[in-house]
């Protein structure tokens, strides 16, 4: 990770960590390289959060100011930024999102002209840049001057696109539909109800600081109510910017990431179209999900957190299917990051096909209980690489004794240290969080 850009692109409070001179700047920075030739092309969208217009014109700004064309998508989620990069010959393309963070965070994410995430070498260049100490880049001048487009169109094209993969009707399903107040208020009930199904939304109504709010896939009991109060079929949940999605079935229970990729796994296995027999996966994913695997001849591979590296390796190697479970799923026959409204799609494709039900399609998997505990610590690397945070791990894995797997982590874009216990039983994931976090406070590390 760079000064600025992290695991996901440059994210942080708006205007503290992340302020509009940085917009600016990256917008400045980018519109010079890709007009250096010709006249860049760069496509930008945003999620709904109140700090996300101000960044928008701070890029076109800076990217016209260069030289390059600024194509304005507006409130549009993350994978539809990949796919009008690949379909409109865009040299790159910007979001605007600090995905399921709070209202107040926003983020700046680049993709490049493939609709993957930005090289390294490139962000190491912008943030020399944003300091001071990168290459002299002058203003356009006359005709050189980019323009500004409003590149609304390229959305349409995008839902166009996922209604158009969908092979089976959704009529007579009823779906449920938790929007976070996010990107995805702008399209996925309209494809639902193009193919069909009879919709139910809740959080569809933005207002730029309620993005995540008790909402969509970071508090998924809002949906699970939702679902057992309308007596639906089954529920979807996206965050922010519309690349994760979780699931709900019929009695409110949770198929989270893990179980997605099982399901899909599973069918795509049976379709032959699971390359190499194998799924990517990260760290995070629960034993039970391997267990369930290894009894249905499903090799896997774990990667570190992040679709930015589920994706690596899934292109390495020619994976079809990878992701978290947090619900970042990536199926590389369609899209080249984690798409949750396609999941979603994908989703009802495998029960339609096969006639049955969610909760019908999870039965085989037994998920070990988890507990995952985020704490804000002063400093990221001080917290991990203190002598007596480390020495309980070694504890509390020694207690485990194999029969379940403690994994401690710094976030990527958070002052947050991630606790992570699978075990036998609830209890005992309590007692080992518990016991991790007394001695970090007792070191004095968190906030």
């Amino acid at each position: 990770m760079g000064k600025y850009f992290g695991t996901d692109g440059f994210r942080g409070e708006a205007n503290v960590k992340l302020n509009v001179e940085h917009a600016y700047k990256i917008g400045r920075y980018l519109g010079w390289y890709f007009a250096k030739k010709k006249t860049g092309k760069i496509v930008i969208g945003k999620d709904t959060r109140r700090s996300s217009y101000m960044f928008e014109y701070a890029l076109a700004s800076g990217i016209v100011a260069s030289g390059s064309d600024a194509y304005l998508l507006h409130v549009t989620t993350t994978p539809s930024i990949a796919y009008t990069i690949q379909t409109g010959d865009f040299d790159c393309g910007i979001m605007i999102t600090a995905s399921h963070n709070v209202f107040s965070d926003n983020g700046i994410k680049i993709l490049d002209n493939n609709g993957k995430k930005l090289s390294p070498e490139i962000e190491d260049r912008i943030e020399k840049y944003i300091d001071g100490i990168g290459e002299n880049i002058g203003f356009a001048k006359g005709t050189n001057i980019g323009r500004t487009i409003d590149y609304s169109i390229g959305r349409n094209r995008y839902i166009g696109y996922l209604i158009s993969i969908a092979t089976k009707s959704f009529k007579g399903i009823r779906v449920g539909l938790d929007l976070a107040n996010g990107s995805a208020s702008s399209i996925a009930r309209n494809v639902f109800e193009a193919l069909g199904a009879k919709t139910y939304v809740i959080n569809d109504k933005p207002d730029g600081t309620n993005i995540n709010n008790e909402c969509g896939s970071t508090h998924i009991e809002k949906l699970q109510q939702f679902v057992l109060d309308k007596e639906l079929d089954i529920g979807f949940a996206y965050d922010g910017d519309a690349d994760r999605c979780l699931a709900v079935d019929k009695n409110g229970k949770l198929v989270d990431g893990d179980l997605i990729l099982y399901i899909c796994g599973k069918y795509l296995k049976k379709q032959n179209r699971l390359n190499k027999d194998t799924v990517v996966t990260t760290v995070m994913s629960n034993i039970g999900l391997y267990k369930a695997f290894d009894n249905i001849g499903i090799k896997y591979v774990k990667t570190d957190v992040g679709d930015k590296y589920v994706f690596e390796e899934m292109q390495k190697n020619d994976y079809t299917l990878g992701g978290e479970q947090s619900g970042h799923i990536i199926f590389s026959q369609f899209a080249t990051t984690g798409d949750g409204i396609l999941t979603s799609l994908m989703m009802m494709e495998v029960l339609l096909e096969q006639d049955i039900t969610l909760d019908e399609a999870i039965r085989d998997v037994i998920i070990y209980p988890q507990t995952l505990e985020n704490v804000r610590v002063k400093d990221k690397t001080l917290a991990m690489e203190n002598q007596q945070v480390q020495n309980i791990i070694k504890n509390c894995e020694e207690e485990i004794n194999g029969e379940g797997r403690i994994l401690v982590r710094k976030s990527g874009t958070e002052p947050v240290v991630r606790i992570m216990v699978e075990a036998k039983s609830k209890t005992l994931c309590t007692k080992y969080v518990s016991d991790i976090l007394a001695v970090m406070e007792e070191e004095d590390l968190i906030i």
